[in-house]
């Protein structure tokens, strides 16, 4: 057998399952949640909750996706149909042929699950980083229940998630009075095992004696049974980890989803003023390009737009074109964040975006040089050192086109043949993220302040032709590794 067959058959026996669950909780239902309302249609990001879900559950590694859809099942269908993203297989299963609280339709599913199966609801937004972390830590005959903080106002209705009790990282009971702030509670996401799925004859009520209610998963049952057996685990949420899940019950609890879905975002190339800066303000862009529905290309397109009619205003030569201009290509560096959180927010990333908006990135910049040169050789017209900006102006654009072009070549080395040790990818990755960034854009700013813009000349030369002399050093011949 083959390495490759026996890696395909160990990834199907860990978790690459999911069972979507879009008209119930885990652990009770929504009473009075309609699609009016907020539900598996409610708008998060650009997307709905029930695409997010899919689209992330998709990104985490799950290879196929079983959906127990009520009534609603057409209009979860055409909402997925948007855009030809979902690449892995989806099964549609109407719950009034599987009835949630039915074993036959648990035992039913559990032949289509080899390994472990994911069970979650749609009520909610978390990281694909958390579904990792789900499938690296799956272990045999046991089960995960991912929980989050209690917040200080929990939901009066709609929802029935239990407060967990657990120790050493196992769970102990559910409960179902109010969790004070601080306590975890059990969220819609939860792996089980298959054989879970298939409980043995007389094992039908749970360990408190309560009877399941019509038209319920008997979730909680499950876990409560394996956890007297210590096979269930639990696995806290956390923010500051990369593992974050936000519920999503009304609309106050969909703004604060979304604002912790926008905080997630980050570029791979960020300074200081994209971070604290330039974040800041293409947020609220992005809301507005999300609701016209523009791709990130077309917003790309916008920023290059902006960047040029900078430039113009840089080659006028004046002091207020100057400061106009500064402040233009400070909105471009802003919008141009846009289409990369626009692509991550809506999972349309692609290769081509990621050239087209490098390529445009070096339009703009070659074009601000050159504006500003042309606008400093207007202002010194006439005399005997009006060549100078010229020079410089040349010398900055040169050295971008140079350097545009070693870093894409430094990108496809190490996407094909590597480098040749880790300290020179190292090199080669610092570099990238450290110097390519926007940074710059604040700096002609203030030069244009203080009109001063020909000294900036002097800057850009220096600094972009010791970059590419950088680039030149970083993938030299012997720092490549063989093909």
């Amino acid at each position: 057998m083959s390495e490759s067959t026996l890696e395909r058959g160990a990834e199907l026996q860990g978790l690459s399952t999911a069972i979507l669950l879009p008209g119930a909780g885990l652990f009770g239902d929504r009473p009075g949640r309609g699609l009016s309302d907020v539900g598996p249609l409610t708008p998060i990001g650009g997307l709905s909750l029930f695409q997010r879900t899919v689209l992330t559950l998709q990104r985490g590694g799950i290879r196929q996706l079983i959906v127990l859809a009520g009534s609603d099942e057409e209009l979860l269908k055409h909402a997925l149909a948007r855009g030809a993203r979902v690449t892995i297989p989806v099964r549609w299963m109407p719950v009034r042929e599987f009835p949630l609280d039915d074993p036959r339709t648990w035992e039913a599913l559990a032949t289509e699950v080899r390994g472990f199966c994911l069970i979650a609801g749609v009520q909610a937004v978390f990281s694909k980083g958390l579904i990792e972390h789900l499938r690296k830590t799956v272990r045999d005959g046991e089960a995960l229940v991912v929980t989050r903080e209690a917040s200080p106002v929990e939901p009066a209705i709609g929802r029935r998630n239990p407060t967990v009790a657990f120790q050493e990282g196992r769970l102990i009971s559910f409960h179902n009075h109010a969790g004070q702030e601080g306590h975890q509670v059990a969220t819609d996401l939860v792996v089980l095992p298959a054989s879970i799925l298939t409980p043995p004859n007389g094992a039908a009520a749970s360990p408190s004696g309560a009877a399941e209610p019509a038209g319920m998963i008997p979730v909680r049952r499950w876990l409560e049974r394996a956890a007297v057996e210590g096979r269930v685990r639990v696995v806290a949420a956390a923010a500051h980890a990369g593992l974050w899940y936000r519920d999503v019950w009304d609309h106050t609890s969909a703004g604060l989803a979304e604002r912790t879905l926008f905080r997630s975002l980050k570029g791979e190339a960020e300074g200081f003023v994209d971070r604290y800066f330039n974040r800041t303000f293409s947020r609220l862009l992005t809301r507005l390009f999300l609701r016209m529905k523009c791709s990130p290309n077309a917003i790309t397109m916008v920023a290059t737009a902006v960047g040029i009619l900078s430039a113009v205003g840089f080659g006028l030569g004046t002091y207020s074109a100057g400061i106009v201009a500064a402040l233009l290509f400070q909105l471009a560096a802003v919008i141009d964040c846009c289409d990369g959180e626009v692509a991550r927010l809506t999972f349309t990333e692609s290769p081509f975006g990621a050239w087209l908006d490098i390529a445009m990135d070096n339009v703009v910049h070659i074009a601000i040089f050159a504006g500003i040169a042309c606008g400093a050789y207007l202002r010194q017209a006439g005399t005997e050192g009006a060549w100078v900006p010229l020079a410089l102006g040349g010398a900055a654009v040169f050295g971008n086109i140079m350097s545009f072009w070693l870093v894409t070549k430094a990108q496809k080395i190490g996407a094909t043949r590597g480098w040749n040790t880790p300290k020179q990818a190292a090199w080669s990755d610092f570099i990238l993220k450290n110097v390519a960034s926007r940074d710059f854009s604040v700096v002609v700013f203030l030069f244009a302040l203080l009109d001063k813009l020909d000294w900036f000349l002097w800057m850009a030369a220096l600094g972009s032709t010791v970059f590419w002399l950088m680039m030149v050093w970083v993938i030299r011949p012997s720092a490549r590794a063989r093909a």
